[in-house]
């Protein structure tokens, strides 16, 4: 596994260090970044309706580095984020944790379309918990546990950075799971006790950004995948909206929902606040964010 990561990334250096070579003379890369810290709190004190005090932080940092030369293009997006919530009851407990690595080699056929070959790699920084009404744990996920790297050839069709899509129907993707207790238990599909899976299959990713009013945006973020070795009708879901209200160049209000669904993800179900064990089933995973912040953007 670990050779297969090195390769990968000695692959992405060296394609990177010959197009960045080729670009010193023509200037041809466009970087571009945000870096926002989203804040949340209430308090309550003598409050006739009840309330719970608590507060939330997040942190996100999500960088563009896109080139273009002639009728070549690389697209490449970095993603990294890790949110933390406290409540009295519960204490600390994190509300966002990711780590997203995206890249697209394309090739210009028409004036929308190009052949591509495209990267994502996906994970995570700490260990994921379930909790039960009764402050009880199960760990579910944790740093690389799951990893998910998938690519291929494949076509897109690219309206402008805000509109394009990318299809390949030939697609490989690595499941790893680093840690030996989820592991053992064949958590996110791996054979009991291996570290990696494998599938081969067809994977589609749409991105659309538009502007709804004046300072006002919406961000829709798509992934589909589809496995050919094992039950390729149960497609992989992934999706996520983002919405932006910018108060000033530094000040803005987000807001976001994620929706996951992937057949080989267990979740254990609860019962009155109470995890039944040996329940784990696939089921929809939902994650929301609302918090005013500061947004440094270049």
């Amino acid at each position: 596994m670990k050779k297969l990561l090195s390769l990968t990334g000695l692959g992405l250096c060296l394609s990177f260090a010959a197009v960045a070579q080729e670009s010193v003379q023509d200037t041809t890369w466009r970087i571009s970044g945000e870096n926002t810290l989203l804040l949340n709190q209430s308090s309550f004190s003598n409050w006739a309706a009840g309330g719970i005090n608590s507060f939330a932080a997040n942190l996100i940092f999500n960088y563009d580095f896109n080139y273009k030369k002639g009728l070549w293009s690389w697209d490449n997006k970095a993603i990294a984020a890790y949110g933390l919530t406290r409540q009295k009851a519960t204490g600390w407990r994190k509300n966002d944790d990711r780590i997203v690595l995206n890249s697209l080699l394309g090739y210009q056929a028409s004036e929308h379309w190009l052949y591509t070959f495209y990267m994502n790699f996906n994970t995570q920084f700490a260990d994921g918990f379930q909790y039960d009404d009764n402050g009880n744990s199960t760990l579910i996920s944790t740093a690389f546990a799951p990893a998910y790297l998938s690519f291929g050839p494949g076509f897109a069709y690219k309206k402008s950075d805000n509109f394009r899509f990318n299809l390949s129907p030939a697609a490989a993707r690595f499941i790893f799971v680093t840690n030996d207790e989820l592991s053992n238990q064949g958590a996110f599909g791996v054979d009991p006790g291996a570290t990696s899976r494998f599938e081969f299959g067809a994977s589609f990713d749409a991105y659309y950004k538009a502007e709804l009013m004046e300072n006002i945006s919406v961000e829709n973020i798509l992934k589909l995948y589809s496995n050919y070795l094992e039950d390729p009708q149960n497609v992989d879901v992934d999706y996520t909206l983002n919405l932006f209200m910018k108060v000033n160049d530094y000040i803005t209000v987000n807001a976001g929902a994620q929706l996951i669904y992937d057949d080989n993800t267990l979740i254990p179900r609860q019962e009155n606040g109470v995890i039944v064990p040996d329940s784990e089933r696939p089921t929809l995973q939902i994650r929301q964010v609302l918090g005013a912040g500061i947004t440094y953007k270049f």
